[in-house]
């Protein structure tokens, strides 16, 4: 008893998370990962000093962050009824609650352990998701009596005024409320935290700039993807502000590596082959490691059209700068439109690269011959230094 109330008021004057893991303000500092032991490696260089998994089988996390100086929110995953669990079925609720138990279990004495996440937006596509966090806050408790030593973070999307007020009074075993936060709602979620009546301390448990949910839309459908630039200076604005919100105890941006959701480049921070971007450089920066080199600066992206006949010529062209001014190589490809999409960022194929004749192109522009079938195409955008540090952009088009 004597622990939990100290950590309780400790918390709330944001004491005991500033002596590690945090930065200056006690808040913890770093971002959601999925990779490996070489880009880990890299978020510690860029300042990080926590790292958010999702699962059980990222567990080797905790060796490699103890190694590299920092701690780890270690994701306790709950399955999901969108994907076919049953939280009715009592005997598939206890085999889930006992692999939890295990984890916890196996792990409550590690170094790095920081905290535990306990699920992750398990309410999607539920229409009363109350139920459903309510046995994520008995399972909170259940953790809580095996380890009293490390918080309960409850992870959640975020859905609105509604979900925030059931939010404010269902979960009292829960410690901390994460949310997950994309664009623009970054900058207004402590008014409405307060409005809705959340008093405890909340981690934006992921950040990122306008999602495809979220974003503009050509005729056919395809959601108009922000440039490397462009997601940049949000990742830059929205940790600043942040940092200046009393109630936000740290903030995750989503993600350390690189992740197929509507296309390659839509969620990552780094590319796909672990070069650095501008959102990188954001993330050090506002972490207190400016990098000396920047990646490219995009200030402009264009297509002759939105739509063109089978077999037309199309140009193209980015205006994109190196920091030293220095020459700059693109890499032009065209892909399929996805079309296998998933909900709540669950696992999703690439679609496939489409060969094109190209007549043209270098670091500024290109021409190639539009593909033969009709259909939903984009022109995806790499450009790299002599350094190779990369900045990217693509531009949806259809032929019909």
């Amino acid at each position: 008893m004597r622990y939990r109330i100290t950590f309780f008021v400790a918390l709330l004057m944001l004491g005991p998370l500033s002596s590690f893991a945090a930065d200056d303000d006690g808040r913890w500092q770093g971002a959601a990962f999925e990779g490996d032991r070489t880009s880990l490696a890299r978020l510690a260089e860029a300042g990080a000093k926590v790292v958010r998994v999702y699962r059980a089988s990222d567990a080797w996390v905790l060796d490699e962050a103890q190694r590299l100086g920092m701690k780890v929110v270690m994701g306790l995953w709950l399955e999901h009824p969108r994907h076919g669990f049953d939280y009715a079925d009592a005997a598939a609720v206890r085999a889930q609650e006992k692999a939890l138990l295990e984890v916890v279990a196996r792990y409550r004495d590690h170094p790095a352990l920081l905290a535990w996440g306990v699920g992750n937006e398990i309410e999607t596509g539920v229409t009363d998701p109350l139920p459903l966090w309510r046995e994520v806050d008995r399972l909170a408790g259940l953790i809580k009596g095996l380890d009293p030593d490390h918080p309960t973070l409850m992870v959640v999307a975020d859905t609105g005024m509604d979900a925030f007020r059931t939010l404010a009074g269902c979960c009292p075993n829960v410690d901390l409320l994460g949310i997950n936060v994309y664009a623009g709602a970054v900058f207004d979620l402590p008014q409405r935290l307060r409005a809705a009546g959340i008093a405890k301390p909340v981690v934006v448990a992921e950040l990122g700039p306008l999602g495809q949910w979220q974003a503009g839309r050509k005729p056919w459908g395809a959601p108009v993807e922000l440039t490397s630039t462009e997601k940049a200076r949000f990742f830059t604005e929205a940790l600043a502000f942040l940092k200046t919100q009393p109630q936000i105890r740290g903030a995750f941006p989503f993600l350390w590596g690189a992740k197929q959701e509507q296309t390659a480049t839509w969620h990552g921070l780094l590319l796909a082959d672990g070069s650095a971007t501008a959102m990188s450089d954001a993330l050090a920066a506002a972490w207190g490691r400016p990098v000396r080199d920047p990646a490219p600066l995009i200030r402009g992206i264009g297509i002759g059209a939105d739509e063109f006949a089978p077999g037309a010529e199309i140009g193209a062209g980015v205006d994109a700068a190196a920091h030293d001014g220095g020459a700059l190589t693109t890499e032009w490809a065209v892909f399929a439109e996805a079309t296998d999409l998933r909900k709540g960022g669950d696992a999703e194929p690439p679609p496939a690269r489409i060969p094109v004749h190209v007549l043209h192109a270098d670091a500024a522009t290109v021409r190639f011959i539009a593909p033969a079938q009709p259909g939903a195409y984009r022109l995806f955008i790499t450009i790299r230094d002599r350094k190779g540090k990369a900045a990217t952009a693509n531009l949806p088009f259809r032929v019909r």
